[in-house]
This record gives structure tokens, sequence and C-alpha cells, in this order.
């Protein structure tokens, strides 16, 4: 399992030319006008994990497969879009279907690039979008309790249920909270998801900045860097005009590229890093001559949902799972030395698959 972020944000802020870089394709057109992106472009990049490298070296594995996300560039946002001015009626039924958003937003100066509003001010950009949204969010929402009506008079229990969470919603929104503010039970979390409001998308900032603010960052991103904490949001900084001549060049060139910047890694890295974080993912591995391979799980994941990861028959055959820590198996030089010095355990159905975990599963057909 991957997951699908969205690239959203005001026209020609950078979104296409991120996306551009993060999938190492020209797919998404990036030219110096609105509405450039008229259909979502659909991006699987592959996960950078030094982990899963060591361990294919370790375990002489012929192949390494790893764990993939989905970036998804969406038409450029306008204010009234909620009202469906320019391309507002698509850009948010694209939003629905993503798991969470890369909101990205102009930190730099350019004469040479318009921008819709006619000033530079992220903070402001980001109020745009998220005003949209919550008036998109609202009008859903009041469309709803009004076809739930009839039900919930009739003491429909499921209607009761949606009405009861509908209305929370619709408080917050009215308040000017987006929809993730509202606090929700384990119990009601599948039924919350259920209602695919566009403001409980969690959300991660993306500062884009000149190339010479790559690696600290500018005064406009550092007023984004306060909001973001402020919402209990989080941020990253990149130079999609980086990230852009980066994707174009081999893996040692690129090394020395972002040494010559002053930068450590990729933006890519680190916003896969944040995304994983904002959506509480994490990878375990499973590791053969084969192949060395990872897979992506929500945190809290038991061992046979894990598996089920896989292949469902593994989840619904589940007998126990073999499992070596990350460490250990590195530390031990592979499966034998782990299983001599008796680091390898044997674990049930109650398991939760930590993050890093090398793992057999054991099944019934």
């Amino acid at each position: 399992m991957g997951f699908k972020m969205g690239i959203v944000g005001l026209p020609n802020v950078g979104k296409s030319t991120l996306f551009n870089a993060l999938t190492k394709t020209a797919a998404a057109q990036a030219a110096n006008f609105p509405f450039c992106t008229i259909e979502p472009n659909v991006g699987e990049v592959a996960v950078p994990d030094a982990r899963l490298d060591k361990l294919a070296e370790i375990a002489g594995s012929k192949q390494i497969i790893p764990t993939r996300m989905t970036f998804v560039d969406i038409a450029g946002l306008v204010k009234g879009a909620s009202k469906g001015e320019g391309l507002g009626n698509q850009f948010l039924a694209n939003i629905r279907e993503c798991d969470a958003i890369a909101h990205v937003l102009r930190c730099f100066e350019d004469d040479d690039i318009t921008h819709v509003e006619g000033r530079v001010d992220p903070v402001q950009d980001a109020e745009t979008i998220e005003t949209e949204l919550m008036l998109a969010d609202l009008e859903s929402v009041e469309r709803r309790l009004q076809n739930l009506s009839r039900k919930v008079r009739g003491g429909d229990k499921e209607a009761v249920e949606q009405e009861r969470l509908l209305k929370a919603a619709q408080a917050a929104l009215e308040e000017g909270r987006p929809a993730r503010t509202v606090p929700v039970s384990d119990e009601d979390r599948k039924s919350w998801r259920m209602l695919q409001l566009l403001t409980a998308k969690p959300v991660l900032y993306v500062c884009n900045v000149e190339e010479a603010s790559a690696a600290s960052g500018n005064s406009q991103s550092a007023r984004v860097a306060e909001m973001a904490a402020a919402q209990g949001n989080s941020h990253v900084v990149i130079s999609a005009r980086i990230e852009e001549e980066i994707s174009q060049l081999e893996p040692d060139e690129a090394e020395m590229f972002l040494e010559e910047m002053g930068l450590e890694e990729a933006g890519l890295d680190r916003l896969i890093r944040a995304g994983y974080a904002l959506l509480h993912l994490q990878t375990y591995f499973t590791v053969g001559p084969k192949e060395a391979r990872a897979w992506t799980i929500k945190e809290g994941t038991a061992a046979p949902a894990a598996a089920g990861v896989i292949h469902g028959d593994f989840e619904r055959g589940f007998i126990r799972a073999e499992t070596i820590a990350y460490d250990d198996y590195v530390a031990l030089g592979g499966e034998g030395g782990a299983k001599e010095a008796g680091k390898m355990r044997a674990e049930g159905k109650t398991y939760v698959v930590k993050d890093g975990d090398v793992m057999h599963f054991l099944f019934n057909t």
C-alpha cells in the first residue's frame, strides 16, 4: 500500500514543475498561464529507502522492489472555485480521491511569472484555498443534511448517526474551522472518512522557494512555518526548479549537485517522509535471494492485516509471522545470523508490526 497525495495550489505557484520533478517525467505541462493542467496528471514514484538497499545487499537479492506512492497534479484553484469559478468543480472532485493534500505555496519573487492575485503572499494564498474548500464542504454538508431529514424522522439508525457527524462538521465550518479540527472517536472514524470532506484531509504545506533559499528557506517560508505550527499541520521547504534539475541527472551527478547547493537530500525524500508522518504510515520488508521488497502499512497494523497487503490469502489463512528487527538483521548479517542469535521471533495475530521489521508470513491456503 502506498498513498495518494494531491498537489494543489493557486495557478502558477510551481505545482506542475514539482510534479514533473517528483515523477521524473514531463507529463505535466509547466507553462506560465493559469489552468495549464486541465486533467489531473497522475504519477507513481518509488519511495527511496536506504534500508531496502542494505537488506538486498546482505541477502544477495536479485531484485529490489521499493514501495510506491502516487502524486496527483490537480488543476489550479482560484477564488470562487466552490461556486464553480475557473475549474473549481473538477478541482474539488479530484481532491476527494486523495488521501492527503500537498498545498504548494509560492514563496519566491519572479516578475516573469504571473501571480493570479497580483502579489506574493503565501499565507493569504493558503487562506484563499482553505476558504474555498470550507465553502464547498459546507454546501455539501447542508445538502446531505437536507436529503437525510426524512430518514432521520423515520428513525433510521444509520441516518441518525450520519446526521450527528454532519452536524459536528457543520458547526466547525460555520465557525470558520476546517473539518479536520473536529474530534472524532475511533468508533466514528470509518463513518467520518465516508463523508469525504475536503477539509478533513491532512495538509502538508510545500513552500516553493527560489534556488538560493532551498537549504534554509526565506522570510516567506518562515511565515508559512509559523502558520502550519499554529494549525498543527506540517510544512517542507523545496525549490521546484532545483528538484526538476535533479530529476534529469544521473544519481552520482545528482549527489554532487545537491552538495554544491548545500542540500543533504533531494526534496522528494523530505516530501515523502513528511507525507508518511502526516498519514501515520510505516514500512516493513520481505527479503530473500529472489527479491528485497518494501511494503507500506498504517502505524498500529497487526500482523495479519500487514500480510494482507501482500495478498488477501495471506491475511485469511494467517498462522504466524517470523520477524526480525531491521537493526538485528543488519548487525547479525542476515536471517541465518539472526536465527542463531535468537533474534528471529515467531509472532501471532495480535502482533503489531514495527517500522523496519523484516517479515516472513506462514499461512494456510
